[in-house]
């Protein structure tokens, strides 16, 4: 029987999901634009066996106590690190409210390429009167609205990505027949938010079906969650309110008709890890309060490979987000002192991140059904 998985991601919010971790000495704030900081960061998670990247977005500015703070294009940060990783998953947030559906499917499924089947996608939405003002195409949305909008947009991206058959691109020297036509599949879409014909410009990538996320916060997402998500990203302000809201979102999984062990629900840890936790907690802190949004860790490695096996032996979730709260210090520490020492095998790290997952590579939803154009 194979062992069961426990999964390790790690978030890349800037310099930390502390709004002041900026401030440190050791925080390389002014690098946080240059492709150094992310590759080298990034890389650093892949040499040490964290499963997944996950790299935010948002078109809002990251804000919080006072202190404004810019961002680069997560898809885009995910395409320069595929080429100086081996094995890590590589999930960047790009949302869909102001963002055309046809656009994220052949960005993600170019990622996918790049990183020889590494890639995922958060799928995500954007709120509000400010970032609507953005683009000026249309008024802000209520969060109902939003994520059926969200729905919508993973149906088309997902259709596209099956829009290629596998064997569609033929290179027929003889004939100057590059792809065979006969094996791109309009998916005539047709929806609330959305009308695409399609084919996809980019043929059906390594995994198939890059691997999808997608945040539980409220109903409306969670909705979303159950249906189209490969993994649910839970946060929680303690281990059994976890327990509670992980164990929902499986019972959703089930009542829509999916195999709960095809869905992989990740808990928000978020960490400061380091000999001087407390200390430099305090430090951040006495810049500005921060109120954390899910469960907290704060400690050394070894106390971490404690709570990490507690976790999974509790079976509680199928893995955490580590969140830490000042990126560049924690991360070194969960690399040096926190990866090497868990006690069970970590996970396979060459090929595919679904089979990573431990999931299947979708079959063409098209070749199936013999559709034709």
């Amino acid at each position: 029987m194979p062992e069961e998985k426990f999964l390790i991601a790690v978030d890349f919010q800037g310099a930390g999901i502390h709004p002041q971790a900026w401030r440190r000495a050791d925080s390389r704030a002014e690098e946080l634009f240059t492709a150094q900081y992310w590759t080298d960061h990034i890389e650093l998670a892949d040499r040490a066996g964290i499963d997944i990247a996950f790299v935010p977005d948002s078109f809002a500015l990251q804000s919080g106590d006072g202190s404004e703070r810019g961002r680069l294009d997560a898809a885009s940060v995910a395409a320069r690190v595929a080429a100086v990783t081996r094995s890590i998953g590589l999930v960047p947030t790009v949302t869909v409210t102001h963002t055309e559906p046809f656009h994220v499917s052949k960005q993600i499924a170019s990622i996918d390429f790049a990183s020889k089947g590494r890639a995922g996608w958060e799928v995500a939405v954007s709120r509000g009167t400010t970032q609507a003002d953005l683009f000026g195409r249309k008024a802000a949305q209520t969060d109902d609205s939003l994520w059926r909008e969200a729905d919508d947009a993973v149906e088309v991206v997902t259709g596209l990505w099956d829009s290629w058959e596998d064997d569609a691109e033929i290179r027929d020297t003889s004939t100057g027949r590059f792809i065979d036509r006969d094996k791109l599949h309009y998916i005539d879409f047709e929806g609330e938010f959305f009308s695409v014909k399609g084919p996809s410009i980019t043929p059906r990538s390594p995994q198939g079906q890059p691997v999808v996320v997608v945040r539980a916060d409220d109903a409306h997402s969670t909705g979303v969650a159950v249906h189209r998500a490969d993994v649910v990203r839970i946060a929680a302000s303690t281990v059994e309110d976890a327990a509670v809201l992980a164990a929902r979102v499986r019972r959703a999984v089930v009542a829509v008709g999916r195999d709960p062990a095809s869905v992989h629900v990740l808990l928000d840890l978020e960490v400061q890890v380091s000999d001087t936790a407390a200390a430099d907690v305090d430090q951040l802190n006495s810049w500005s309060p921060y109120v954390p949004e899910s469960v907290t860790f704060r400690g050394d490695g070894a106390e971490l490979v404690s709570l990490l096996t507690e976790l999974r032996e509790s079976g509680v979730v199928d893995g955490v987000t580590l969140r830490p709260l000042a990126l560049s210090q924690s991360l070194q520490n969960i690399a040096q002192y926190v990866l090497p020492h868990l006690p069970w095998k970590p996970a396979e790290r060459e090929g595919l991140l679904r089979t990573r997952l431990g999931l299947a590579r979708p079959v063409n939803r098209y070749a199936v059904e013999g559709v034709s154009q």
